[in-house]
């Protein structure tokens, strides 16, 4: 579905990304993993095409066709989601309005109002709340019902369980789990390694804007010596 080839990302003359090159293929989850500041936020904001970074080289490709060059809003309207790193939400929109800003994506929008507030029932509980008077795992919820709201074929989940509880981060890979089983294709970005390898079919590790490693999640989780050298698991 995603194929992304030899990209080269730069914020301003400060070059990122060195060329990586992934493939997310028809509803599977693949995690991308690294330490901080190795270009993981990077890659899916060259994917979505936000700006900045400023791609120079390189192709983004969603089923065959060329993403870059595309306006954030025109890929989201080939059913690509995003879930940004720090949710991104409004402080004054209501929960109900953040879920109603958005159009469907086309006649096959399948992601309701009361479909979100089905599969997540405390925000329909919340729906009146403003931003800023939810709790993180609230608000995580929020930015995910969002991206859902463009009935995506493919989410980008940027650091999904950054700064929550534990129990908050149990709910949240049940979360992904659950789209997993409805067919969703994920390209997620953790740093919690437990969290990804329960919930990916794949892994990529990014080191200094490259990819170094990819392998099945349940072999990597086996792989000390990988994990030890480029995540400092010990």
């Amino acid at each position: 579905m995603l194929e992304v080839e030899g990209i080269h990302s730069f914020y301003g003359e400060a070059h990122v990304l060195h060329g990586p090159s992934l493939t997310v293929r028809d509803g599977e989850v693949l995690a991308l993993l690294g330490r901080n500041g190795m270009g993981k936020t990077t890659l899916i904001r060259s994917i979505m095409g936000l700006r900045p970074p400023v791609v120079r080289r390189g192709s983004v490709r969603w089923k065959g066709q060329e993403l870059l060059g595309l306006a954030p809003h025109e890929i989201a309207r080939r059913r690509i989601g995003i879930v940004p790193q720090g949710r991104r939400l409004f402080p004054s929109l209501t929960v109900l309005e953040h879920l109603t800003t958005l159009k469907p994506a086309g006649a096959r929008h399948g992601w309701t109002v009361a479909k979100a507030f089905e599969f997540f029932p405390r925000l329909a509980e919340r729906k009146s709340n403003r931003g800023h008077e939810l709790s993180g795992g609230e608000r995580q919820m929020l930015a995910i019902a969002r991206a859902l709201m463009t009935d995506p074929e493919l989410v980008l989940m940027d650091e999904p369980s950054e700064g929550l509880a534990p129990v908050m981060v149990q709910h949240v890979e049940s979360i992904v789990l659950e789209l997993k089983r409805a067919g969703l294709a994920i390209l997620l970005v953790e740093q919690n390694l437990y969290s990804a390898l329960a919930l990916a079919d794949r892994v990529c590790v990014l080191e200094t804007g490259r990819v170094v490693h990819e392998a099945a999640a349940s072999e990597a989780g086996h792989d000390h010596a990988t994990l030890t050298r480029f995540l400092g698991v010990h």
